[in-house]
């Protein structure tokens, strides 16, 4: 069991303060970067929880933080400072908290006296490369809407060799059981006999949609990195490791920075670098 206490009295740190007048007491302490919201309903079911001196044991019971206090095992909930972290996810782990099947999760990369953190969107257990985390749920949910065009950059390898007609099928788009699924820009950057490795580009963001979009053509994926979120790159941070965000890389990742990269040309980088592709041959490499 995963026990969570507040020792945070740096000076760093602050009230916590709550602009919305009412709200479910477990999305509270949630916002307020104490725990996950799922772990925060735990502990109040549990009876862990009190509120003005009372113990509540409903989640969605309405809390007026201006005027509220909350105790989580007799200790006041306070605003974590906030953190915006970057992780080289490794294969063969999850991206939850905890895992039914007793995997390994990326919280057993993160150092336990970290205040909570939550991934913002999701790789797969297969699937490596960057992983955005972050306490400021706002920042994440930006990031992660369709509204703003963040572009999420991967390098995969597939079982197959790389043909202008597949990289042309990925961009005009591909129907997966219910969904049409399309890539932003598509590139061949390597090959050998029976596979290579191609450069996707996605605004979509639809769950494993690299994954479905091959699959849904016949095509394993035999290895999945994402190198780039945004402007930001994973570059040499080694496997499993994790560090802060540059004040410079938080702003590269900013909806308005987004947007300036989606209007400017009216293309991605990645397609003017297809198009180029498109009129060179691809130099084969073994494997």
């Amino acid at each position: 069991m995963v026990h969570f206490t507040l020792e945070r009295k740096s000076a760093n740190q602050e009230k916590f303060v709550f602009h919305m007048k009412a709200t479910g007491l477990a999305r509270v302490i949630s916002k307020a970067g104490y725990c996950s919201r799922s772990r925060a309903v735990a502990l109040i079911a549990a009876g862990r929880v009190q509120v003005d001196g009372r113990f509540i044991r409903d989640p969605e019971f309405r809390v007026d933080i201006r005027k509220s206090e909350i105790l989580v095992d007799g200790e006041p909930v306070r605003a974590a400072r906030k953190i915006y972290l970057m992780m080289n996810k490794p294969r063969g782990i999850v991206t939850t908290a905890s895992d039914e099947k007793g995997r390994d999760t990326i919280y057993s990369l993160l150092d336990p006296q970290m205040p909570w953190v939550a991934p913002v969107g999701r790789l797969d257990k297969a699937s490596e490369g960057l992983l955005l985390l972050t306490n400021d749920s706002e920042w994440g949910a930006r990031i992660a809407s369709p509204e703003f065009h963040m572009p999420k950059t991967y390098h995969a390898q597939i079982a197959a060799v790389a043909s202008q007609s597949l990289l042309d099928q990925l961009i005009n788009g591909v129907k997966a059981e219910e969904d049409f699924l399309k890539a932003k820009s598509a590139i061949a950057i390597r090959a050998g006999k029976r596979n290579s490795w191609i450069e996707i580009v996605l605004e979509e963001g639809k769950n494993r949609q690299i994954r479905r979009m091959f699959s849904a053509l016949g095509i394993d994926v035999m290895r999945l990195v994402r190198i780039a979120v945004g402007g930001l790159k994973l570059g040499d941070l080694p496997k499993g490791r994790v560090r802060a965000l540059t004040l410079g890389e938080k702003i590269q990742l900013s909806p308005k920075a987004a947007t300036e990269r989606h209007t400017s040309s009216g293309e991605m980088p990645g397609e003017a670098r297809r198009r180029r592709g498109a009129r060179r041959n691809v130099t084969p490499t073994s494997g």
